[in-house]
């Protein structure tokens, strides 16, 4: 009997501390196959484009020629000027569990030369602009229903390690691996990405702090090279930009009021707005507001998100030369596109209003809404209709 107790107890503590160290490995991490165009690698499948060709296996044409990392071939992927993009999926040798954490790493590299004809000129270009990745975990092929990590604009031409922490939200049974464009301005462009050698996914800590990424200049940040200006817009008579004394809009806003507090005397100043700093900013610059919620299918602001509304008034007052216009969106759960402009115009404005309160002068707010014609993300899975429900800054002049 006590030797049962003794096996059972170390049974018990097998599950909670020692056997934590489960790995998952992918098949054909290192994407070997024949050099060709056009063609998931073995154990991989396209998931991206009907009318569009498959992902590419590298080095095998369009003047790319980098030496793999790991074996002979790795994964090109694209992203195109007509708003495509290539992605591959697999299914995992065993599910990554709710509320567990993993570990994961892969190579990148952008190639200096990606040549192949624009999708809308027809003519030869080159796919050479930075591009970003993203991880997704589904419950099937080309099934994106979580977004479990996502790179900064690859811009570097060498091979780096990029490494990821990941916390899925439910038991996904299948990995993705897609390239998209920068954002949150969402504009096509031609660009591509190159993956190689992407390790076991192992289970790690919850409580384990995270590594930054490295590169020779310290932690991977956004690129600099100039993307393509962004197409302008074809005027649309559904939405309109208001001028904050502008008496035409229809929408009716329930006044936001905060309780008052003693003025603050200290000598703190802020100097970041979403993350940026005053001196990083420039004209038409589009900076989302995060935290900020309002109740369901209305334009009542919810009391969590006066934080970062004061931290907005905060930056405005100090900045008395910088004008914003305030654009609200939402995603395509309404089916309604009147309804989507007068929710997202109500939602902006009440933005606005309380700004106004705070004493904001009204000559330097606009507001707009957009409806649901700028998402960001598919309005397909849950995580991108949350991104596309959004209250995002426009800086129309600074300085």
């Amino acid at each position: 009997m006590r030797l049962f107790l003794v096996f059972a107890f170390i049974g018990c503590l097998c599950n909670t501390i020692f056997c934590q160290a489960v790995s998952i490995s992918l098949n054909n991490g290192s994407f070997e196959d024949i050099p060709r165009h056009s063609h998931a690698p073995i154990g991989w499948k396209d998931c991206g484009f009907l009318d569009e060709s498959p992902p590419d296996i590298q080095p095998s044409g369009f003047s790319v020629n980098k030496k793999a990392v790991d074996g002979k071939t790795y994964l090109g992927l694209v992203v195109r000027d007509n708003d495509t993009w290539e992605a591959v999926s697999q299914q995992l040798s065993q599910p990554l569990e709710k509320g567990k954490c993993y570990e994961f790493s892969i190579f990148l590299a952008r190639s200096e030369l990606y040549v192949s004809p624009s999708q809308i000129t027809g003519k030869e270009a080159n796919y050479t602009t930075p591009a970003k990745l993203r991880i997704y975990g589904g419950f099937g092929y080309c099934d994106k229903q979580y977004l479990l990590g996502e790179t900064a604009l690859v811009i570097n031409t060498r091979w780096i390690e990029y490494s990821f922490k990941f916390e899925p939200i439910g038991d996904y049974t299948h990995l993705l691996f897609e390239a998209f464009y920068k954002t949150p301005t969402l504009f096509p462009y031609n660009g591509n990405i190159l993956l190689d050698n992407a390790s076991t996914i192992n289970m790690i800590p919850c409580d384990e702090t995270d590594t930054p990424i490295e590169t020779d200049g310290g932690p991977i940040a956004e690129a600099e090279t100039e993307i393509p200006e962004e197409r302008t817009p074809i005027p649309d008579e559904r939405t309109k930009t208001y001028d904050y004394n502008d008496e035409k809009t229809n929408s009716t806003v329930a006044a936001v009021k905060e309780e008052p507090k003693e003025k603050d005397t200290s000598t703190k100043t802020v100097t970041r707005i979403g993350g940026f700093k005053r001196e990083e900013l420039r004209r038409d610059q589009v900076i989302r507001i995060e935290k900020l919620f309002f109740e369901v299918d209305a334009s009542e602001i919810q009391k969590e998100s006066f934080g970062e509304l004061n931290n907005l008034y905060e930056f405005l007052s100090e900045n008395g030369d910088v004008v914003v216009e305030i654009g609200g969106h939402t995603n395509s759960v309404p089916t309604e596109d009147w309804y989507c402009d007068s929710l997202s115009t109500a939602r902006a404005k009440a933005v606005a209003d309380y700004l106004v309160n705070k004493g904001i002068a009204t000559e330097r707010l606009q507001f707009k809404g957009y409806g649901k014609r700028k998402p960001l993300y598919s309005n397909r899975t849950e995580f991108g209709r949350r991104k596309n429900q959004r209250v995002e800054i426009k800086i129309l002049s600074i300085g």
